[in-house]
């Protein structure tokens, strides 16, 4: 008699073969207009089709399939914006992704596909997909327009990373908060937001300054926040009692991470605390999924990695820092206090 064989539901694995479509959908219909041009109301496939210079069968299919992710809603023959795709992917919103989701499908995506010889090597594929020599973020920012979009994604996540991030702990004992390569101010501005007593410091290259000049001039404590140019690596730290590395230290190898650890905590006083703002795997690295996929991220697009409390707290102790704890947060963003003895 035939043993009773039970055969596995292949649901997992045929979610898999489709999932890179559905990110594909969303990023197609960023980079060509969709979203932007649905802001100023609902629209048929065929008035998009001649408003963005597109095939009327094929928007009609890809419209179909933003409306299936819950990206678009669907009246008869006309199609609108969802309040999410409002909010994140279109390039009028304050919280759009859309630099993050431009530089996933210009650049990652391309990367991503040589993700097996990556692997293989234990190195990224700049050379291997673009014949790029130095460093991801010269090439990420090669003209004005670029660097202001993939600024504005990483504004993005910080405005839903960093008010959940400033207050994982109480910050209140602190005076001074300079966050190391700022970007946009987010997360200097989440600060002085809850911490009323609170000055900041924005710290960046000069290039990334004239948007964070933008963006913190227009919040409510503009005052209590001031800009200061200059790379973190060579030049001398602002005076502070509190400093901040939000998305910073996973981009980097770890001969530059204790570099910078050891001058974050040669400038600050006794007492003085560091913010580290990065997704945490767990201990046996079995999740979570964000910081897994992010750290085959890191592999493919950059020279870091995603690490784990104990790994950070390694690396932080032997920069001088103790009393190092960790907080898990429900964002694509963790977060870690460590304090100077």
């Amino acid at each position: 008699m035939a043993k009773d064989v039970t055969v596995p539901e292949p649901t997992v694995v045929l979610d898999l073969m489709e999932a890179f479509r559905r990110s594909k959908v969303m990023f197609a219909a960023v980079k060509l207009g969709v979203f932007d041009a649905l802001q100023s109301g609902a629209k048929s496939s065929a008035a998009l089709a001649a408003e963005l210079n597109l095939n009327v069968d094929a928007i009609q299919r890809l419209l179909g399939a933003c409306v299936s992710l819950n990206l678009l809603s669907q009246h008869g023959e006309r199609f609108e914006n969802t309040t999410t795709a409002a909010t994140y992917l279109t390039r009028s919103s304050p919280r759009r992704l859309t630099g993050y989701i431009n530089f996933s499908n210009e650049f990652a995506w391309k990367m991503w596909g040589n993700l097996e010889d990556a692997i293989r090597e234990g190195t990224n594929r700049w050379q291997q997909t673009f014949g790029w020599e130095g460093g991801i973020f010269s090439h990420l920012f090669c003209n004005e327009n670029a660097k202001r979009e993939f600024l504005m994604g990483m504004h993005g996540f910080g405005m839903i990373n960093s008010p959940l991030v400033v207050g994982a702990f109480d910050l209140s004992r602190f005076q001074t908060f300079c966050d190391l390569g700022g970007a946009t101010g987010h997360m200097a501005i989440a600060a002085c937001e809850r911490y009323p007593n609170l000055q900041a410091i924005v710290f960046d290259l000069p290039e990334a300054l004239p948007l964070a000049n933008e963006i913190v001039g227009a919040s409510s404590v503009a005052d209590r926040i001031r800009l200061m140019g200059g790379d973190f690596f060579t030049d001398a730290l602002p005076a502070c009692d509190l400093i901040g590395l939000g998305r910073i230290l996973h981009d980097w190898p770890e001969e530059k991470i204790n570099r910078l650890l050891h001058s974050v905590h040669d400038r600050l006083p006794s007492g003085g605390g560091l913010l580290v703002a990065e997704k945490l795997l767990r201990e046996d690295k079995s999740g979570p999924r964000w910081a897994q996929m992010q750290n085959l991220n890191m592999l493919a697009c950059a020279e870091g990695k995603e690490r784990t409390l104990g790994e950070y707290e390694k690396l932080l102790c032997h920069a001088g820092f103790s009393d190092v704890i960790g907080c898990r947060l429900p964002v694509p963003g963790d977060v870690i206090l460590a304090i100077k003895p």
